[in-house]
């Protein structure tokens, strides 16, 4: 499997409302924001895979920020498989600045907390605005993961349940946490 994000620093928005309304928007919409660029992909797949452009590369024009997807014969597929992707690299890769002392759950949050914990599938359409908004408190507590949870009114295990939910998410919370100069969470 095949999929990427050219993107891997931080891009700053002034306020929730520019990322959160870009993830909110439906596929027409948020396909009408990028470019589209199709191409042969390489790898196994048959005859066929080697004479269309079935890969697709999606570079959202507002964010800066791309996704791939290659693994499917069928551009239509791959064109699905990137957008899915790309709101997760938007989720991922684009904060809003938060003030932790007037910090308040957002309403996708604040309906998927229970308990002190996160509850929220990957697959769930909640689940990029939910990882976004960890992400940005993070961001705004130095990436340490009790000061994080305890602004959002998690334990800090349900929180780190949470960032193991998708590898992703891990993966770019230890890259936030490498870059403050901390060190690696480890599963």
């Amino acid at each position: 499997m095949r999929h990427s994000t050219n993107r891997v620093n931080t891009m700053f928005v002034d306020s929730a409302a520019g990322r959160d309304a870009i993830l909110a928007l439906d596929d027409p919409l948020l396909l009408a924001q990028c470019d589209v660029h199709t191409y042969r992909s390489s790898g196994p797949g048959g005859q066929k895979k080697n004479k269309t452009d079935s890969a697709v590369r999606l570079k959202h024009r507002p964010t800066d920020v791309s996704a791939v997807a290659t693994e499917s014969r069928s551009q239509h597929e791959n064109r699905a498989r990137a957008l899915r992707r790309l709101r997760l690299a938007i989720a991922l890769h684009v904060r809003r600045p938060i003030d932790v002392t007037t910090y308040r759950r957002g309403a996708t949050l604040a309906e998927c907390v229970r308990d002190a914990h996160i509850h929220v599938g990957r697959k769930d359409g909640r689940f990029n605005p939910v990882a976004a908004e960890v992400l940005d408190v993070l961001a705004a507590c130095g990436v340490r993961v009790s000061t994080a949870a305890s602004a959002m009114g998690l334990t800090t295990a349900g929180l780190v349940a949470f960032l193991q939910t998708e590898p992703q998410l891990w993966r770019r919370v230890n890259e936030m946490r490498t870059a403050a100069g901390l060190t690696q969470l480890r599963t």
